[in-house]
């Protein structure tokens, strides 16, 4: 394949061969090809298929958001715009209308796994609220933690004698993940519910009483986390059709 210019820098024309070169060397070749493999791939899926309709309506609507949004409604003025981020109103457009092809090719795509995949993930997606007094002994512990049935403030222990960080916020360590806490720790959050101790449980040399406060279980009606699920799939999908390409690099 013969080499052609790719870009011209002061008069001088760098072909494509050279910019091949330079993305060696730099370490970057590698990250190059797959970005190119993966929107080939997407344009591709996007060509054949026939479930994808987008409104140009949608789109229309788009654009007058984002230019009221960007103070670009004087035509002029998003003229200038356009030029000096190196494009033009068709190949932008183009780059809205893919937005929108792509996020509904995602949805598809993972449509058929994402249940499935929401409950293999589910011990790491549903999270727990805590509070934490943690000590250096377990008598010291033991004696916070009677202490504390017996009617003494949690969140003021926490401040006096907790060694970890969240003492200044009475202890309250916000919300974790529940798949990323301790065997031990998550089996004994697990038993209990909200507002009863936990412990003393031993975790690194240290000794912790833990309050569970509140469970927020994962669910695939926050829309936020069906999105992130979809994205994940997708990224699967894409590394797996990457794979199963033959490609060759044929630039000398």
């Amino acid at each position: 394949m013969e080499s052609s210019s790719f870009l011209t820098v002061n008069d001088e024309q760098i072909d494509l061969s050279q910019v091949v070169k330079y993305l060696q060397v730099s370490g970057k070749l590698n990250q190059f090809i797959s970005d190119v493999l993966r929107q080939y791939i997407i344009e591709t899926e996007l060509e054949k298929r026939d479930d994808i309709d987008i409104s140009t309506g949608i789109i229309e609507q788009t654009i007058i958001d984002y230019r009221l949004k960007n103070q670009l409604t004087d035509p002029q003025i998003f003229q200038e715009w356009l030029k000096n981020n190196g494009t033009d109103y068709a190949t932008f457009l183009a780059s809205v209308t893919f937005s929108f092809k792509l996020e509904k090719l995602k949805a598809l795509v993972a449509e058929s796994k994402l249940s499935e995949y929401f409950i293999e993930r589910k011990i790491y997606l549903d999270r727990v609220v805590l509070s934490r007094i943690m000590v250096d002994n377990r008598e010291l512990a033991e004696e916070l933690h009677t202490q504390i049935e017996e009617g003494s403030s949690f969140e003021q222990l926490a401040k006096e004698y907790s060694l970890a960080d969240e003492r200044v916020f009475n202890g309250m360590m916000g919300p974790l993940s529940r798949g990323s806490l301790p065997d031990m720790l998550r089996a004994a959050v697990d038993a209990v519910n909200p507002s009863q101790l936990i412990g003393p449980i031993e975790l690194e040399g240290r000794f912790s009483l833990f309050r569970l406060e509140n469970i927020l279980p994962a669910s695939l009606e926050n829309v936020q986390l069906k999105q992130s699920l979809q994205n994940e799939l997708f990224e699967q999908w894409i590394g797996e059709k990457i794979q199963s390409l033959t490609v060759k690099l044929q630039v000398s």
